[in-house]
């Protein structure tokens, strides 16, 4: 991966990154702030050497290199019980030996006779009186240990400079150095997360994405819109609506594919059902009949049709009925009041519907909708589930397919392009529907650049610039 697909993952899972800090952040600052502050005190030994050899250079160069040798095994002899017993006693300490010695610490200065012996405590007065005592009994032991048997001057001596300091201030918790650490660490989870969730997701969210998994163009994408149940069809919305403006993005982009055709018959499927395909047929159907064009939607969906009830039309005669000779094909059309488009209804659900739509019938049912019509928009099936679809884009001019956004996998787009491409179908595009809304300017190069905001929020004068820039670009 490139530093540009490591800025890009940031960019869509920015939200994810920002939570994991945060999570991590407060789990930092409720243990900040309600531990127990602890306290350290120190108190400083100075080893030196006995006798008579401290009395020539040559002897303090001696003496030296003793304690010096001897200093780093003074250090251990902080963690044995009997001097933790000892302090206990002295002090009347209700802990144990093991307790005792978890809070004490020795530590040589290097290449120094220095042993500072610490303690740490929730109270400042117990740390410096806990350091103080295992320094008077340091020195003690070092007495006792360095005095030859028979003898009684020590080889070697410690000595306590000064006593035992009073902490001002706790060692732990640090809040800035807690608080800094889990910043970072939140950070880095946030990444690791991010990029481990992209490398396992499979969805498709982009124009790359489609690319990856397909040769066919992106005709459009359709942004999410949160009303699309209470207000499905384009003719509900303002004329400049941001997924009114998507439509006719797609309605012209929908222009350019063979160019040559006096008549295009699409078939609009999509990999599963629950991804918008009727709803993206309906309103680009709608769409192409607002511009003047003699439009047919065929609602060809016989297992689930939802076309008709869409615009609020009747499907109790339509495709069915005409196959079955019923009624003639003039007759069974229906008029969508607000734009002139045609429709031509599922009719009654048939147990066979693959078999209709593959029937001779059918073939004759779209030929005369070729001869009346400048463009016939079908509603099929999804492709996975069922064949119809794919039996229907044979007899079509080309398929379009409809990828939700964040749901369908590459995996699932890939399998219903096959599905075209075994019957000889044509993937004339693919349209991205419920794409985030504050990438369309930007991440799928259909955007204007700018917003639209209710008329009574636009001064006069930047309302009639906003009229005069629509009347061009429509």
């Amino acid at each position: 991966m490139e530093l540009r697909d490591y800025l890009r993952i940031l960019r869509r899972r920015w939200l994810l990154v920002a939570l994991s800090t945060l999570i991590v952040v407060a789990a930092a600052s409720a243990y900040t702030f309600t531990a127990t502050p602890v306290y350290q005190s120190t108190a400083r030994l100075f080893i030196n050497a006995a006798g008579d050899g401290g009395e020539t250079t040559a002897g303090a160069y001696q003496g030296g290199l003793f304690t010096q040798q001897r200093v780093s095994s003074y250090a251990e002899l902080v963690s044995i019980d009997s001097l933790a017993e000892e302090v206990i006693d002295d002090l009347g300490l209700n802990l144990t030996a093991a307790e005792l010695k978890s809070q004490v610490a020795a530590t040589v200065s290097p290449q120094t006779v220095v042993l500072d012996v610490s303690a740490q405590d929730p109270s400042p007065t117990r740390a410096q009186a806990i350091a103080q005592a295992y320094a008077d009994g340091m020195t003690d032991l070092i007495r006792r240990i360095e005095t030859p048997d028979g003898q009684t001057a020590p080889l070697a001596q410690a000595k306590i400079p000064e006593p035992a300091t009073l902490p001002s201030a706790p060692v732990s918790p640090k809040p800035v150095r807690n608080l800094g650490l889990a910043l970072v660490l939140g950070l880095l989870l946030g990444v690791g997360l991010a990029v481990a969730r992209e490398l396992l997701d499979t969805t498709v969210k982009s124009p790359e994405d489609l690319r990856e998994t397909t040769a066919a163009p992106m005709l459009g994408a359709i942004s999410y819109d949160a009303s699309i149940r209470t207000e499905p069809l384009v003719t509900s919305l303002q004329s400049h609506a941001p997924r009114v403006e998507a439509f006719r993005v797609l309605r012209t982009n929908l222009q350019f594919v063979d160019v040559d055709a006096a008549t295009k018959v699409f078939v609009v499927s999509s990999a599963l059902p629950g991804e918008g395909k009727t709803t993206t047929s309906v309103n680009l159907a709608i769409t192409l009949a607002q511009t003047g064009q003699k439009t047919l939607l065929i609602e060809c969906d016989l297992r689930r049709p939802k076309a008709t009830e869409a615009l609020g039309l009747d499907n109790s005669v339509g495709v069915t009925t005409v196959l079955l000779g019923k009624v003639t094909f003039e007759d069974a059309l229906q008029e969508e009041v607000t734009s002139g488009l045609a429709v031509l209804g599922s009719g009654a659900i048939p147990p066979n519907p693959a078999e209709l739509l593959q029937s001779r019938a059918m073939t004759d049912l779209l030929d005369r909708a070729r001869e009346r019509f400048d463009t016939v928009i079908i509603d099929a099936p999804p492709l996975l589930p069922v064949t119809d679809a794919a039996l229907l884009g044979v007899h079509a001019d080309g398929a379009i397919v409809v990828v939700a956004h964040g749901k369908t996998t590459k995996d699932q787009l890939a399998q219903a392009a096959d599905r075209l491409a075994q019957v000889d179908a044509s993937l004339v595009g693919v349209v991205l529907n419920m794409a985030p809304a504050k990438r369309r300017a930007g991440g799928y190069g259909y955007g204007y650049g700018y917003g639209y905001a209710p008329e009574a929020e636009l001064p006069a004068a930047k309302q009639k610039a906003k009229k005069t820039r629509h009347k061009h670009q429509d």
